[in-house]
């Protein structure tokens, strides 16, 4: 039932992704990845309650990935805001779709954390796929190669010479990781599957790398 559910809505946010953006999937990744740095807020805001309320330990892995989660996908929006460059009505559009799925999301994960993490799991495989259809229109020369942002390089570690392509593979991956823990936690009676390290940037704390 839980599979069912989170398909059905992973569908229901698929279809209107293709619906309004179809095959501008820089556009796309600059309102989807809004959407998607909300879980990882919300599961470690309410991990973090959680912790507090019950006056126990442990939790700490868990809320420092799911906010890991979040900052890598807020990372990936400051990546392709600079390669898309949305108008103001695509802007307006990702304000109200950030409101409406936090809400929603927050909801679904006091009521069933479970069907969340598989739902959230589920969204970041047609994240991988549709970055590796776009990795596809860029290597055959119908989307501009272009360079990669700086933000980008620096966050990376990549070389002055990274174009589009380089910048996809490494977001692709992150997803593919993504995927990875929120199926695991959906798998767990309480969520706690050991973390993969996720870059935070040269200036986080040590702690959180």
């Amino acid at each position: 039932m839980r599979f069912f559910i989170a398909k059905s809505l992973t569908s229901f946010f698929r279809f209107f992704a293709d619906t309004f953006f179809a095959k501008r999937y820089g556009h796309r990744a600059v309102v989807l990845e809004t959407i998607a740095g909300v879980p990882g807020i919300v599961a470690g805001m309410l991990l973090h309650m959680k912790s507090l309320r019950k006056m126990k330990t442990g939790y700490g892995p868990e809320i420092r990935e799911m906010l890991a989660e979040a900052e890598n996908e807020r990372m990936h929006l400051m990546f392709f805001i600079e390669i898309a460059q949305p108008n103001l009505l695509e802007r307006y559009l990702v304000l109200i779709a950030q409101f409406f799925f936090m809400a929603f999301y927050f909801v679904l994960y006091v009521l069933d954390y479970k069907t969340a993490h598989k739902m959230v799991a589920l969204f970041e495989e047609e994240a991988v796929k549709s970055y590796t259809d776009y990795l596809a229109l860029v290597e055959r020369g119908h989307v501009e190669n272009v360079p990669a942002p700086k933000l980008a390089i620096d966050y990376y570690g990549m070389g002055t010479g990274a174009r589009l392509s380089d910048l996809i593979i490494r977001v692709r991956a992150d997803e593919q990781h993504h995927s990875e823990v929120n199926h695991s936690y959906a798998a767990f009676s309480s969520p706690r599957p050991k973390p993969k390290k996720i870059r935070l940037g040269a200036g986080e704390p040590e702690g959180l790398r």
